[in-house]
């Protein structure tokens, strides 16, 4: 709400839905069969502690504490900080465990979470183990709810028909030998969707052309600077 932060959004409609509404929509399937899946957010449901614990459990904090702290009033370096802390798959102390085969019997199944605040306590509960298991959808609602609870405008935005360029060459590639047969060369895949965040902050180290809405993304994927 105040101008001279960071993350002043000067829309009120927009401040009520990207900061203070606790239920959203997440929407998840395939380009032909779209599902619209009721979330629960919650990012005011007493979760504050357990949010700025995750900042102190990260391995930003423990490499650097006092560089830690000193950046926390930047929303580009939290935002960063608390991606990297939404899963548990680099053995990070996460908070959810990702898994996309196999079966679910012994935990649960990604599909049954209907909202944050019940991974974020159990998280806590379990001492701060990843809670099994969680997908990109169950990782964007989370992030949502850690970012907004911590006064950062966030949102979820889904991807059909989601391009995986493994190879980083902007294309899909495809190898067929001389019969038509397909030939398993390529690791470009293409996922029936995909479900990430945007926050709202203004980027003073790109300049005013890129303030706005900001991507980042909880799902763990493959690793960025180790």
């Amino acid at each position: 709400w105040f101008s001279g932060d960071d993350v002043f959004m000067s829309n009120e409609n927009e401040r009520q839905e990207y900061v203070l509404n606790e239920n959203g929509i997440i929407f998840v399937g395939n380009v032909r069969y779209i599902e619209a899946r009721g979330w629960y957010y919650g990012q005011f449901q007493d979760l504050l502690n357990i949010c700025l614990t995750m900042l102190d459990l990260s391995l930003y904090y423990r490499q650097d504490p006092a560089m830690d702290v000193s950046r926390r009033g930047d929303p580009k370096y939290l935002g960063r900080v608390i991606s990297s802390m939404i899963n548990g798959n680099d053995n990070d102390n996460g908070v959810l465990l990702g898994k996309w085969q196999g079966n679910f019997h012994s935990h649960e199944n990604p599909s049954r979470w209907d909202g944050s605040v019940v991974i974020l306590k159990k998280w806590r509960q379990d001492n701060y183990r990843p809670v099994q298991y969680g997908q990109c959808w169950v990782f964007a609602g989370v992030m949502c709810t850690v970012l907004r609870c911590l006064g950062i405008p966030t949102r979820l935005v889904s991807n059909f028909n989601s391009a995986h360029d493994v190879d980083r060459n902007l294309s899909i590639d495809k190898y067929y030998d001389s019969s038509g047969r397909s030939l398993n060369i390529s690791k470009d895949s293409t996922w029936d969707y995909h479900v990430w965040n945007e926050s709202w902050f203004i980027r003073p180290d790109l300049g005013r052309s890129y303030n706005g809405w900001q991507v980042l993304d909880a799902t763990p994927q493959e690793q960025s600077r180790g």
